[in-house]
């Protein structure tokens, strides 16, 4: 039985990144990438995957995202999925394993494998989950509504309160004139 591994938040300039494994019990209709679908169908899904597949779901905050790279943060969270599903053949999204042995890829894997597709729904709709939790704490940057992401909005509220503790500091953000790492 296959695993589908997909994950949510890599580009995100707030948050954690979440790696989502996957592997279905049973056929569940209308699974796709999760950024092609609305947030209800995303929502809905994420139920009926809980209910119909075995899954593991890791976190990597923002801390360990600035101390050890996104590559080595994805290189964890695919080794801990990798062992909680021991056996199985494991494909993940997009081209490249992060140095992971034994697992294949495919890019658009999370729009044509239906357990891609699962792990993708799981990862956003939890990483969506933690964004609306945190924007409960933090009101002022609107983390609901940009989910963490550089959008026109985040920059305006970082320019406006400057970063608080979710912000990954190791990504830097041109239009505030930071100097680049490159």
């Amino acid at each position: 039985m296959l695993c589908g591994i997909d994950e949510a938040g890599r580009g995100c300039i707030a948050g954690p990144l979440v790696v989502a494994g996957v592997v279905l019990k049973e056929p569940i209709a209308g699974l796709n990438d999760s950024k092609v679908l609305s947030e209800k169908k995303r929502e809905t899904l994420f139920e009926i995957i809980r209910n119909k597949a075995e899954y593991k779901i890791i976190f990597c905050d923002n801390n360990m995202v600035d101390e050890k790279g996104l590559s080595i943060c994805l290189k964890y969270a695919i080794t801990q999925i990798q062992n909680h599903f021991a056996g199985h053949p494991i494909l993940m999204d997009g081209n490249c394993t992060f140095g992971v042995n034994n697992i294949q890829t495919m890019v658009k894997a999370d729009a044509k494998i239906p357990q891609v597709s699962a792990a993708s729904i799981l990862a956003k709709v939890s990483r969506d989950h933690f964004m609306y939790e945190i924007a409960r704490h933090y009101p002022q940057y609107n983390f609901e509504k940009h989910k963490g992401y550089g959008s026109a909005l985040h920059i305006a509220k970082i320019k406006q309160f400057g970063y608080c503790e979710l912000h990954r500091q190791s990504f830097k953000i041109k239009s505030l004139n930071q100097p680049s790492l490159f």
